[in-house]
């Protein structure tokens, strides 16, 4: 079985910075893509932030310059950091990663973690 834990939310105040970390544990043989998504009541889930295994990034336009996300392969974790925050950047972020798992015959599949609420207010 494989999960996806991220923690690093929580309330910040415009301007400020915050880190993100979102490991994946269990019945591993590789992890693939790992990206973050952000969601906001009412809204379809986007797209922040995604990194290949071999490092290659990109960014949503509304985070370039302020977020840069990357990642290690040995420890299977993907990290956001969140700098010059803005109210906009609230929302609840979700980690997804592209794994293979151990498991005769199986593919490629994606996981999504459990979220984590970050809030940019004075």
């Amino acid at each position: 079985q494989v999960q996806l834990v991220e923690s690093g939310g929580g309330l910040v105040q415009p301007g400020k910075s915050l880190r993100l970390s979102c490991a994946a544990s269990g019945s591993i043989l590789r992890v693939n893509d790992m990206a973050w998504y952000r969601q906001v009541p009412g809204q379809q889930r986007e797209l922040v932030a995604g990194i290949n295994r071999a490092g290659g990034k990109n960014y949503a336009d509304s985070v370039k310059g302020r977020f840069t996300i990357s990642r290690d392969n040995a420890k299977n974790t993907v990290y956001l950091q969140m700098d010059s925050l803005k109210p906009e950047d609230t929302a609840v972020y979700y980690c997804n990663a592209k794994i293979i798992p151990i498991a005769v015959g199986a593919g490629e599949l994606a996981y999504w973690g459990q979220g984590t609420q970050v809030t940019v207010s004075s």
